[in-house]
């Protein structure tokens, strides 16, 4: 219905108003124009999250960044599968991997992957044997993995990525007109997207009860403190050797690793042996497997993982072995306690299994420290709860 025809205060409007009108109306359609044209991936971060989520990237367009890195789950993987939640199933619905997913929290911390010649230990990189040395590189390795995403090669990522014209249209502003000539460029320039995206506060908000703590915002019970001063303790324990980067025990942004590689003397788990088709016989060697290490003393080391959310992020250890937090701590205690309860996982009831690569274990650090007992156990493990994100402090009642 036209205005002039069902409201009679319109008509008696002077021409010059309704021109007016019409001129401003056109205007804001214009506005209005200009504004949808505008990207809508204002920066390489939004681009990275739009990617981080995307399933379309994977084979069977079933699986994303955020499917093994849940950011509801402090960006490990959730779900279920035949051997629990020790490793993640691929895109394929059928493939398991050796290795439990990491967090992706607080990965931006790690150092690029070097050796250090103070220590002569190598550190950093990412994933568990550092085989990349930057985030850029962590986020280009799924898509192409053939028992996670499952992509055949990075062309056929980019032609993927071609499908979005948001995509296109943000990867040239951001990394060139060309990007797209090559697709290997395409793809690295995919992967700096994801991995800006993963350097946001998204991913380390330091707000814990710890980091609260640390603000005078939060005051620990007598359980978390006690944990608190063992775990920084040289004397008590041997936490600390691995899982403190920074100098001061009260620095805001620790993260609870050194990010060096060390064999603890894990054992095997046989479940997921038993489903993944590795079988009792196959060896994971950790560090040896990365391509720039050719040393056979490294084999069996892994990165020193962060403690921030270790409450929610089991199971644990490379390989998912123990379930509960409890007996990952336990774990480290029978090395240096005669206890005979000791030499026996709670979770099986049966003695601790063999490391799985023996002969390369880090005694010193491992001998460290005097034997706990419960009351100490369950304080450090108190205090390992305090360093949970408070949006995930809901998961510590599940």
């Amino acid at each position: 219905m036209r205005a002039t025809e069902g409201c009679p205060e319109t008509q008696t409007l002077p021409l010059a108003y309704l021109t007016r009108i019409a001129v401003g109306s056109l205007a804001g359609m214009a506005a209005a124009a200009i504004a949808h044209a505008e990207p809508l991936y204002p920066t390489p971060e939004d681009l990275g999250e739009a990617l981080f989520f995307d399933s379309s990237l994977s084979m069977n367009r079933t699986q994303a960044c955020a499917t093994c890195h849940d950011p509801a789950h402090a960006f490990v993987d959730p779900r279920e599968t035949e051997a629990g939640r020790s490793a993640s199933l691929g895109d394929d619905g059928v493939s398991l991997g050796d290795r439990n997913t990491p967090t992706a929290a607080y990965a931006m911390f790690s150092p690029e992957f070097h050796h250090d010649p103070e220590t002569g230990l190598w550190k950093g990189g990412q994933f568990l044997d550092g085989r990349e040395i930057s985030l850029e590189g962590q986020a280009g390795g799924p898509p192409l993995n053939p028992i996670e995403m499952g992509m055949p090669d990075a062309d056929s990522v980019v032609r993927r990525l071609q499908e979005n014209p948001d995509y296109v249209a943000a990867m040239k502003a951001f990394y060139g007109d060309g990007v797209f000539d090559q697709p290997l460029v395409a793809y690295e320039a995919m992967a700096r997207a994801i991995a800006a995206f993963e350097r946001t506060d998204v991913f380390a908000p330091f707000d814990s009860k710890y980091d609260r703590y640390l603000r005078g915002e939060y005051t620990m019970t007598e359980e978390e403190e006690l944990g608190r001063v063992l775990f920084f303790s040289e004397q008590f324990t041997n936490c600390n050797r691995c899982h403190q980067l920074r100098r001061s025990p009260i620095d805001p942004k620790e993260t609870f690793s050194n990010y060096a590689f060390h064999n603890i003397g894990v054992p095997r788990n046989a479940r997921l042996r038993g489903v993944n088709g590795v079988g009792d016989d196959g060896q994971d060697t950790g560090l040896l497997l990365n391509p720039g290490v050719d040393d056979p003393a490294q084999a069996g080391r892994f990165k020193v993982p962060t403690l921030r959310n270790v409450a929610v992020t089991g199971p644990y250890m490379h390989n998912g072995v123990f379930e509960d937090l409890r007996t990952a701590v336990l774990f480290y205690d029978k090395y240096n306690s005669r206890n005979p309860a000791r030499q026996i996982n709670p979770e099986t009831g049966q003695p601790w299994g063999p490391p799985e690569v023996d002969g390369t274990l880090s005694m010193e650090e491992l001998e460290a420290s005097p034997a706990l007992d419960d009351q100490r156990i369950d304080a450090i493990v108190a205090f390992l709860k305090t360093l949970t994100d408070a949006r995930y402090e809901h998961l510590l009642d599940e």
